[in-house]
């Protein structure tokens, strides 16, 4: 990590909250995509932008692609306008979630224009989405996960992209310039990525946790009892749990698998008591854990969390050599209330240039999908350190890996039933 990062961080500690678990409640917050999401149902990829019929929410997949409409009166913005001048470009991420270098190396970019970029940060989904529909603050950019695009567009909440403004998309992985979740990618460029493993602690844990038969069954391992956690994501948890189990309907409504997951979570509360908890990235670098469900993303931060003389080569986290676990990632919208949004197209195609990506990548430990950064080039340069290889993410991991797709509102309550069990402890 760079210099004075970790200061930073340590100012921001807790602050970070789980993505996927907040987004899945995001239908509760605003008026009218609650009603798209009951109608919520799969349909063939092709629903093309000029489609005149009643919209309804799609549960989009790499099996089943979605193209969202361009609504009438939200067409693209012209292409060749001129930044908006002597304006405040308005964010809204979640906090200590961008490196603040990147956004004074757009303010010097485009000093000329006398713009200045403002960060507001949210506590949770349900609390950005009521903001953004009915508050008075016009934010420009907002930074949602994949899983919460059709409640955006569907709820008129986005503008389309006018692509002459990002050129920069080049840089990014193919599979992102045609994403499943956004064919054409009309209202998303990727922000992050990142995997689902396990962190720990080799002074405290003695154990090559990677090298048993199945990983996950450290969670369950009564000798780790109380110096453990899981994080605190409904998805995660039980997505984790089924693949454990040895299924990798990982976005399943199926009860038999799900009540076999329920069970097993259960018995993990009565084994090994473990924490519910998004601070590992803290937590298990400054002692308060000994191992963790982790974002890999956590890992490469708690580099910047360790004791004064604690060497990074105690950090270890494992993810699945063959790529087959869980593999996600965050996007870029533009917002339909924004006031400025030529410099709003002009700051994604900022974060989307390699060398800033990377900056940010310093700081916020999350990778960007860059088709210049691969796991050689990140130790070689010094910014994870040899043992934390294996937390980068490959492209391949996107045809490997599973991802955590939107769930359809009946099975999204069975879910959500599951995981207030396991938190109320049985």
């Amino acid at each position: 990590m760079t210099n004075g990062t970790g200061e930073n961080r340590r100012n921001a500690a807790g602050a970070r909250l789980s993505r996927r678990r907040l987004l899945q409640a995001s239908a509760l917050a605003v008026p009218g995509i609650m009603a798209l999401s009951a109608c919520a149902r799969p349909t063939s990829a092709g629903a093309g932008a000029a489609s005149s019929a009643a919209p309804s929410l799609q549960l989009a997949s790499p099996t089943n692609p979605v193209k969202w409409p361009i609504a009438a009166g939200n067409e693209p913005i012209a292409a060749g306008l001129e930044p908006e001048r002597n304006a405040t470009l308005r964010l809204y991420n979640y906090a200590d979630y961008l490196n603040p270098e990147v956004v004074t190396s757009f303010e010097a970019k485009y000093a000329e224009y006398g713009v200045k970029v403002e960060i507001s940060t949210f506590n949770d989904t349900p609390e950005a989405l009521t903001k953004i529909r009915n508050a008075g603050t016009p934010f420009d950019i907002y930074f949602p996960s994949y899983d919460a695009i059709g409640k955006l567009v569907l709820g008129g909440l986005v503008r389309p992209l006018q692509h002459s403004y990002i050129p920069n998309i080049s840089n990014a992985y193919p599979e992102f310039q045609n994403p499943f979740y956004d064919v054409d990618w009309q209202y998303t460029v990727p922000y992050v990525l990142y995997t689902t493993g396990i962190g720990w602690r080799t002074d405290r844990i003695s154990e090559d946790i990677g090298a048993r038969a199945n990983p996950y069954d450290v969670l369950w391992d009564p000798q780790y009892r109380e110096h453990l956690a899981v994080l605190d994501d409904y998805r995660e948890v039980i997505e984790m749990t089924l693949l454990r189990n040895g299924s990798t309907e990982v976005n399943t409504g199926d009860d038999t698998l799900l009540n076999a997951a329920r069970d097993a979570m259960l018995e993990m509360n009565k084994l090994t008591q473990p924490r519910v908890t998004i601070t590992g990235y803290t937590d298990l670098p400054e002692g308060r854990l000994d191992l963790s469900q982790a974002w890999s993303g956590d890992l490469i931060t708690a580099v910047s969390y360790l004791p004064e003389g604690v060497d990074p080569s105690v950090l270890r986290y494992w993810f699945p050599s063959d790529g087959k676990g869980m593999v996600n990632n965050d996007t870029m919208v533009v917002l339909k209330g924004g006031e400025n949004p030529v410099l709003a197209h002009l700051f994604l195609d900022h974060l989307l240039d390699a060398k800033t990506a990377l900056t940010n990548f310093t700081f916020t430990g999350y990778q960007p999908p860059q088709v210049s950064i691969t796991p050689s080039s990140l130790v070689s340069e010094g910014l994870i350190p040899e043992n934390l290889a294996s937390a980068v993410v490959l492209p391949s991991y996107f045809n490997t890996g599973y991802r955590a797709l939107e769930l359809a509102p009946e099975v999204d309550a069975k879910w959500q039933a599951i995981w207030q069990q396991f938190k109320a402890g049985g």
